[in-house]
């Protein structure tokens, strides 16, 4: 592998475990809406924006009401969620790595499927700003992951070739954009991301200190 010099990180599941959080607030609107969501449905959506989901959701069961409207609702109850648990911390490992690649002097990028105000209560909360160059939200761009947009995106913003980046994911709809981007992917191993398979990333880890022999 060439030099890296930028490393892009997504957020849910690889900064905070918070896919819980997302889970609970996902099916809390599901069954509002009387939706017998599966959880095999509910695996495939994983890493998407909250809009494209709904987006697939609304044609899948043919609902009436707009993706908007329930992006609406679900963020409601996330929003409700994070600010009442007291326990929400950052994966384990991931600040000590970020400071890692940062004193190293490595360009930081987030690129996350999250709203860029759910983005900023995470990094406001665990002080995380100082860190990173740039955040981009999925939820600001015309296609969702596994759509390579946003990390393509994301190699702009660290002004850094995509040969020279690598991204760190959780979800296979993630690795399956990094893929598409051309960008050589980290996948991290989340116990928390259930059903993730994460076959076609470059390398798996369970750990983010293992980073440390890697990059």
């Amino acid at each position: 592998m060439k030099a890296i010099n930028c490393v892009i990180f997504d957020m849910d599941g690889v900064i905070i475990d918070s896919e819980r959080l997302h889970k609970k607030a996902y099916y809390e609107t599901f069954v509002s809406l009387g939706l017998d969501v599966t959880e095999s449905l509910y695996k495939k959506l994983t890493g998407a924006s909250t809009l494209n989901v709904f987006q697939r959701l609304v044609n899948h069961f043919n609902l009436e009401q707009t993706p908007e409207d329930l992006v609406i609702q679900k963020r409601t109850r996330y929003i409700r969620y994070f600010e009442d648990d007291p326990d929400l911390h950052l994966v384990d490992g991931v600040e000590d790595i970020i400071k890692y690649l940062f004193n190293k002097g490595i360009t930081l990028v987030l690129a996350s499927s999250s709203s860029m105000p759910n983005i900023n209560r995470v990094f406001d909360r665990f002080k995380l700003n100082q860190y990173f160059t740039a955040k981009l939200s999925g939820a600001d761009l015309a296609q969702s992951k596994p759509h390579p947009e946003i990390f393509e995106r994301a190699a702009e913003a660290g002004n850094t070739a995509k040969a020279n980046c690598v991204v760190i994911e959780d979800s296979d709809n993630g690795v399956e954009a990094a893929n598409r981007a051309g960008i050589f992917v980290y996948a991290y191993k989340n116990p928390l991301s259930e059903g993730q398979s994460l076959a076609k990333a470059n390398h798996v880890i369970s750990h983010f200190a293992e980073l440390k022999n890697l990059i």
